[in-house]
């Protein structure tokens, strides 16, 4: 019997007689140039109906499939979610460096690992303190009468805050401030000037921690020169993401944590920062998503002053979709995507809309899609 003419009736007999379902298939396995890029980032592949199995555009919502898919899945309702895992450094956050604003001999230092609060001192030089108050902006000038800005509120917040009154917090430096300032010198065993010099004091966002030491007692210090580094007081977990995966570490955003004992912990992004980072010979340097999270459970990282962990990132959530691997899209002649339903021994095409993709699902819906349906798989 010849070939099947074009209106022949596609009965067992001519089905038969048809060429050989392996050249059907590999017509309905051709990849649509178009969706190439979306398949890849996905992680799965597309194919596009044709041949016998097109869907025409205005044919309606669904047509039957001449050949049976080679491999078949079910549609599955679930919650999808859209993760990244990263390994992660649990520490007390970013290093600062503290300098010698004045020369000087260094007369003392607090220990490696030693905490500061507010009016205490950080380290000495020639026997005067150079002390520790809290702010939101470095030190870098004198501060005196007459003076306005941000640095004249944080250190009258700061004298407030120790007990010393008779003026009002704000950013202006009056006489009023100086009077408090030349009580506050008295108690520290500082000359009564009623200026702040540069140098006399370190503002940081709050208490500190002494990460490590960069000089020793008895040695002199310049201007500009390293004492010691300091890091917050709180346990933080620094992750260094791809910058394309900058969606995943949005600020506020809740992520997992697993501990090294395999302990899962709720953590939150608190910081997120563009770095970056240098190459290692003749590598480019590189930019790099820095993410700063704290973990709710503290106790928890207790006795773990530095470790790896994995943070596992959730940039987007769909709870009880419709879910199919990618790998049974199929893209339509007309456009959009279709599944190949599979029913009785037969199959037939089914156009759908997509939502999230994500863990090589994709979230799919459309009229007379269920849970529980067979859809074709691409070979």
């Amino acid at each position: 019997m010849g070939p099947v003419t074009e209106g022949s009736t596609l009965d067992g007999t001519a089905e038969r007689a048809a060429p050989p379902p392996r050249r059907r298939r590999r017509g309905r396995g051709r990849l649509v140039a178009g969706l190439l890029a979306v398949a890849a980032l996905a992680g799965g592949a597309l194919v596009a109906v044709n041949g016998a199995g097109v869907l025409e555009a205005g044919a309606g919502p669904t047509r039957a499939a001449a050949v049976l898919p080679p491999a078949t899945t079910t549609v599955t309702r679930q919650t999808l979610n859209d993760t990244r895992d990263a390994d992660g450094e649990l520490g007390y956050g970013p290093v600062t460096t503290a300098v010698s604003r004045q020369p000087g001999t260094v007369t003392w230092l607090p220990a490696s690992g030693a905490t500061i609060s507010c009016g205490r001192s950080l380290f000495r030089v020639d026997d005067k303190p150079v002390v520790l108050m809290y702010g939101d902006r470095p030190a870098y000038r004198d501060l005196r009468s007459g003076m306005e800005g941000k640095d004249v509120e944080n250190l009258e917040r700061n004298l407030d805050k120790l007990g010393y009154d008779g003026f009002t917090v704000d950013d202006e430096f009056t006489w009023d401030t100086a009077q408090a300032v030349m009580e506050w010198q008295e108690d520290r065993g500082l000359a009564e000037t009623g200026v702040v010099e540069l140098g006399r004091v370190v503002f940081a966002p709050g208490r500190v921690r002494v990460e490590s030491l960069d000089t020793e007692e008895g040695a002199p210090v310049t201007p500009g020169m390293k004492v010691l580094t300091y890091t917050g007081t709180a346990k933080v977990i620094t992750v260094q993401l791809d910058a394309e995966d900058q969606r995943m570490a949005r600020k506020g955003a809740k992520v997992e944590v697993t501990l090294p004992d395999g302990k899962d912990v709720k953590g939150k992004v608190t910081e997120v920062a563009t770095v970056i980072v240098p190459g290692e010979g003749q590598e480019e340097p590189q930019t790099r998503v820095e993410a700063l999270v704290s973990i709710g459970a503290a106790k928890a990282a207790k006795g773990l002053d530095k470790a790896s962990v994995d943070v596992t990132f959730t940039a987007a959530q769909r709870k009880n979709v419709l879910t199919v691997p990618i790998a049974a899209l199929v893209a339509l002649q007309e456009g959009g995507f279709g599944l190949e339903v599979v029913e009785g021994g037969k199959s037939r095409y089914v156009g759908v809309e997509t939502g999230l993709y994500a863990g090589g699902r994709v979230e799919v819906s459309g009229d007379g899609l269920s849970e529980g349906m067979t859809v074709g798989l691409a070979k």
